[in-house]
């Protein structure tokens, strides 16, 4: 997925990360669908952990690729932390609750959540194809221009 001038980024390898990620993650949701809350409880603070960090590694990333870039994904970030921030308070409110209507109807809200963040991160992958495509496509007009220019 390289052109051959303009651009020093390997989006194969970022692709496989991302696909290694999710591939990860239905193995994951597919074990706990089958294990007691202790178990379930073990695995979110695994990914909590884990997500902390790909955010940190992203911010990383994000800096590397410049800053007008990185000020949309800072938001967007900003906006992933904040919900991260929500679901852990809403992990340790249903850890107090009692009644089985409170248990129940926070169950839904949390699929509802669980349902949200899978949309999002669909047009997250989606906009990051857009966007990598974009990247070729601009590596390879520059090429094409350096070429005519060297003509």
């Amino acid at each position: 997925m390289r052109p051959s001038k303009g651009t020093d980024v390997d989006f194969n390898a970022q692709l496989d990360q991302l696909k290694q990620r999710v591939d990860a993650t239905v193995s994951s949701a597919k074990a706990a669908a089958k294990e007691d809350r202790d178990k379930i409880q073990a695995r979110i603070e695994k990914a909590e952990v884990d997500a902390n960090l790909a955010l940190k590694d992203a911010k990383a990333g994000a800096g590397a690729a410049g800053a007008k870039a990185s000020s949309k994904w800072d938001q967007m970030k900003a906006d992933a932390a904040a919900k991260m921030d929500d679901a852990k308070a809403k992990i340790a409110k249903r850890n107090q609750q009692m009644d089985a209507a409170s248990a129940a109807s926070d169950a839904t809200l949390a699929e509802n959540d669980a349902t949200a963040a899978i949309n999002f991160a669909l047009w997250a992958v989606d906009n990051a194809g857009v966007a990598v495509l974009d990247a070729l496509d601009a590596a390879a007009y520059s090429a094409e221009q350096n070429r005519i220019a060297s003509t």
